[in-house]
């Protein structure tokens, strides 16, 4: 059944963050996106969007991934395509994660970080990270499906200290819309 309220169908969420100085190791920032089914909206994710992955149904795609953060503007972009999500899903999470590989690193040791969550041309959020300067790692942005079918959007950053797997394993483990 069709509804006549609107709701988010098709969300961009872009990343970007200065490369590191000469001679030092790479920043390598990610966007991952969690899905999360009706009948387990916090338990564990049914699958993971990453950097070399998309969502089994084509719905999710990581459309430009960056290991360094060199280019102009946003460096790294993916695409949820929410009207598309198979009804099953009812939560869909984003973070973003810095690889530690090369000892660890926080959103304050990297220059100029910004995530930008977009529908169309329109802003739903923006942050610089700085509320989580300490942090490894980055909870921007929960959509949540109600009964009806439409989503809704929070928007609140809430940062993780730890390695992108550990991250990635808990990251919706948190009650949907809080």
């Amino acid at each position: 059944m069709s509804t006549p309220n609107k709701d988010i169908e098709k969300v961009e969420v872009r990343l970007k963050w200065d490369p590191s100085p000469p001679g030092a190791p790479a920043h390598d920032l990610d966007i991952i996106a969690a899905t999360y089914p009706a009948d387990e909206p916090s338990g564990s994710a049914s699958y993971l969007v990453h950097f070399d992955s998309r969502s089994p149904d084509g719905t999710i795609t990581l459309n430009r991934d960056s290991r360094t953060g060199q280019g102009l503007g946003f460096d790294e972009v993916m695409t949820l395509e929410l009207e598309r999500l198979s009804p099953a899903y009812t939560r869909v999470v984003v973070g973003v994660v810095i690889q530690q590989r090369d000892g660890r690193k926080t959103f304050g040791d990297i220059a100029n970080t910004g995530v930008q969550i977009r529908e169309g041309y329109t802003n739903l959020a923006e942050d610089d990270f700085s509320e989580v300067a300490t942090a490894t790692a980055a909870t921007v942005a929960e959509f949540v499906r109600d009964g009806s079918g439409v989503w809704t959007f929070h928007g609140t950053v809430r940062g993780f200290d730890g390695d992108p797997g550990s991250y990635a394993a808990i990251m919706g483990s948190h009650k949907p819309g809080i």
